[in-house]
């Protein structure tokens, strides 16, 4: 794993400045800017402190009125972290793309099933300013997923939309829709993080 851009990433959902880590941590901020940049690694004993204090604890505990909208959405619609993509709640439509009981994969991680449309978007992610809370949202188009995996993806748009659950955690609700059901208003308000319907 680069930990740098993971670094960054955690530090900056989580709002923390640099100065405030390395105090937390016991070096300097130079150090911290040093491990982002990926000019110094940090040690062992380092690195497991530095995931202890930054790990996303996303959870929806107290957020029973996000879980019930996303577990009774008409929509093909899932809840992760924004930090490590474990999934938090999915719809009863997103079950039956995934043909896969979500309860089952609540709390795991679901990167590992990211079509390469999926891992491209995600990447531009810190350039549009989604982990500063720049932008409400973003959309961009996916092919299929492996038809072998345990969590099958079905083409469409993809909308992420970045939320905060009540104890600051960030999280991303995932939305697919087919190529002529975007809204006008999320065209506009959105970022275009690349790709396009096929052609009919």
């Amino acid at each position: 794993m680069n930990f740098g851009p993971v670094l960054r990433r955690i530090r900056a959902v989580r709002r923390l400045k640099q100065q405030a880590l390395a105090e937390l941590v016991g070096v300097t901020q130079a150090t911290v800017s040093r491990w982002e940049n990926g000019d110094l690694v940090p040690g062992e004993e380092q690195r497991r402190r530095l995931m202890r204090l930054l790990h996303s604890s996303a959870r929806l505990g107290a957020d029973h009125g996000l879980r019930r909208l996303v577990e009774t959405s008409p929509l093909q619609v899932h809840l992760v972290c924004d930090i490590t993509h474990r999934l938090l709640a999915a719809s009863p439509a997103r079950e039956a793309e995934w043909l896969s009981d979500a309860r089952s994969w609540e709390g795991r991680s679901l990167y590992r099933f990211a079509t390469e449309e999926i891992r491209e978007a995600e990447a531009r992610l810190d350039a549009c300013g989604w982990f500063d809370g720049k932008v409400p949202g973003a959309y961009f188009w996916t092919g299929a997923g492996d038809p072998e995996r345990p969590i099958r993806i079905q083409p469409g748009y993809c909308l992420w939309e970045r939320l905060t659950l009540n104890d600051g955690s960030p999280v991303r609700m995932a939305t697919t829709l087919g190529p002529d059901s975007v809204p006008a208003s999320v065209l506009k308000s959105f970022v275009d993080l690349g790709g396009a319907a096929p052609a009919a």
